[in-house]
């Protein structure tokens, strides 16, 4: 979850001001060196570390590429920064708020269910074992009731 979330950090400027959240939002937390530098730190706290850093290099990237598509017209992610200020842009996003935004997390959340249920593991498994232990035990504990 973190390695997916920590790239919206740069969207703090919004506590200081409006201006400073339109200038540094999707730039200085959604570019590939922090994406490696985010993987590399949760490595440390990982077992499987090989799976785990590619896992928290794919969510990463799994959330820039969302961000591409799902956080409206205008958003660019600037992939190489800093050292270039080429941006990427998809010229067709949907914004934040959209049908299609709700209708890939319900399928996602659905489709984490149903990992837990039939298989007993999550999405944690790999890069969090005791988590994953915890939340299906929480979820036997709750289909018992």
């Amino acid at each position: 979850m973190l390695a997916a979330a920590l790239p919206d950090i740069d969207g703090l400027g919004i506590i200081i001001s409006q201006e400073l959240f339109w200038d540094y939002h999707h730039i200085v937390g959604h570019n590939l060196f922090v994406g490696l530098l985010l993987a590399g730190i949760l490595t440390i706290f990982s077992h499987s570390r090989i799976k785990a850093f590619c896992v928290y290099l794919g969510l990463f990237h799994l959330h820039l590429v969302m961000d591409l598509f799902g956080s409206g017209p205008k958003w660019t992610i600037m992939y190489f920064y800093p050292l270039s200020k080429w941006e990427a842009e998809y010229s067709h996003a949907w914004k934040l708020y959209s049908w299609q935004n709700l209708t890939a997390f319900f399928i996602l959340l659905i489709w984490t269910l149903i990992i837990i249920a039939v298989k007993k593991r999550t999405p944690l498994e790999y890069p969090m074992p005791k988590l994953d232990k915890q939340l299906v035990d929480l979820a036997k504990k709750i289909a018992r009731r």
